[in-house]
């Protein structure tokens, strides 16, 4: 924390400006030490200048360079950046001469890090920066920039205060049970107060699913049995020829990917090998993916020829997925039907085809249906969003339960003041009240180096 850093904040290659980034105590002294225009040293903050860097008597490049002095800025310490112009060769360039200068090239995420040790924000915060970089729609910006403006945070807080004024009056109660005007906590005072954390707890809980889902969208699988039309589906929501189609029984045998946005929701759909009994090699591994790929996907969609006189393997393969929201799309509805919807009176299903541009229309409103994707967008975005939040809440609901559980069975208030303050401290490293170092070299090292 005591060096000074610097780093290519924007994305390397040719374009109109490139930012380096530099912040530390040096920060102002050493880009002051290669800037011909102003002394950096004696602007105002939050200022912005016009001249060159210079080094060994050479001009490098014209430059604005933005002052800005500590504590108003991101990291809490003085930060100025170079605007350049673009390009990997001037850029480089001007990153080397700061680092001969005096500058420690920054590592992955430590301005964001420094922000974050210094005070300036809290964890939920240093996360959602690195998710809003990330966020590849308007549902996951929103999700992102609402925990950096401190939603979720100011909900976590708040039951921490709960916790800690629960914890004071049963410290005060034990330390001064002479004070005749503290209110004594009993079990019948503080089961309501608990039952009430816990179900904020779970809500959010709850919630958090649809944080999982805006963050990193759901991922698709189409299986079902060969030539029923799944790489004509991918295509068709894809809108572009990436898997191969014939009429070819078993031409997919790897698995085809690709990415579509419905309701501002990111689709991964998977496009898989067709599930049946074949000899050749390569095509029985590809089946085999296909099953793996079945336990991992958030959704499947079993395709049916709407033309297939008997779908008895069909069934059988659906009832092994009933732990898995499904599908079973019924494709070429455009041809005469043979398929009795009697049999499938037990699965959501629809029909449609790739054939029209309406034909898919069924599928993505099944889809929408399902995950309440219309509902999302109505919601504040006030989310867990991240497996170590989704956890830390799990275990303080647990150790909550364990609490009610005592006093059921007569446990002293001076017990259940143990898991009182385990809860606080499980919620506390949700904002980074408490950390492990590690944790923050793990978290920081998924940032980009200028960030």
């Amino acid at each position: 924390m005591d060096s000074t850093i610097c780093a290519v904040s924007t994305a390397i290659g040719s374009g109109a400006i490139s930012i380096i980034r530099c912040s530390g105590k040096d920060a102002i002294k050493i880009v002051n030490s290669v800037f011909s225009g102003v002394n950096l040293e004696k602007v105002l903050s939050h200022t912005i200048h016009y001249g060159f860097i210079n080094f060994k008597n050479e001009k490098i490049d014209e430059v604005l360079v933005s002052v800005m002095r500590s504590p108003k800025t991101f990291t809490t310490e003085d930060i100025v950046e170079i605007n350049s112009h673009g390009g990997i060769a001037t850029t480089n360039k001007i990153l080397e001469i700061l680092l001969t200068s005096g500058c420690k090239l920054a590592e992955a995420g430590e301005f964001t890090k420094r922000a974050f040790l210094n005070g300036r924000i809290d964890l939920l915060e240093a996360e959602a920066v690195g998710d809003l970089i990330l966020s590849e729609t308007e549902n996951s910006r929103k999700l992102a920039i609402n925990q950096i403006t401190g939603s979720l945070s100011h909900k976590i807080n708040n039951i921490r205060q709960k916790l800690i004024s629960l914890q004071a009056n049963i410290e005060v109660n034990i330390d001064y049970p002479e004070y005749d005007d503290i209110l004594v906590l009993t079990a019948e005072i503080l089961k309501p107060t608990l039952t009430s954390i816990t179900g904020e707890l779970q809500r959010l809980l709850v919630d958090s699913k649809n944080g999982k889902i805006i963050k990193n969208g759901l991922d698709v699988a189409i299986i079902g049995q060969p030539n029923v039309g799944k790489s004509s589906i991918l295509n068709a929501l894809l809108e572009e020829n990436k898997a191969i189609v014939t009429n070819i029984p078993g031409t997919t045998r790897d698995i085809v990917e690709g990415k579509i946005s419905l309701n501002g929701i990111i689709l991964n759909i998977i496009d898989t090998a067709g599930l049946r009994v074949t000899s050749d090699q390569v095509e029985k591994i590809g089946v085999e993916k296909s099953r793996e790929i079945c336990n991992l996907a958030d959704l499947i969609i079993y395709v049916i020829d709407n033309t297939t006189k008997n779908i008895f393997e069909d069934l059988k393969y659906l009832k092994t997925l009933s732990h898995k929201p499904a599908i079973v799309f019924i494709n070429k509805d455009d041809k005469n039907s043979n398929i009795k919807t009697s049999e499938l009176k037990d699965y959501q299903f629809v029909f449609g085809n790739t054939i029209k541009t309406s034909g898919l229309n069924n599928l993505k409103n099944k889809i929408v249906e399902i995950f309440n994707l219309e509902e999302l967008e109505t919601k504040d975005f006030s989310y867990l969003s991240s497996a170590r939040q989704i956890s830390l809440v799990s275990k303080a609901i647990s150790v909550i339960e364990e609490a009610l559980k005592a006093l059921e069975n007569g446990a002293s208030i001076d017990l259940i003041s143990i898991d009182i303050k385990k809860c606080y401290e499980l919620l506390g490293e949700i904002v980074g009240e408490t950390y492990k170092e590690d944790l923050l070299d793990e978290l920081f090292s998924k940032f980009c180096l200028g960030k």
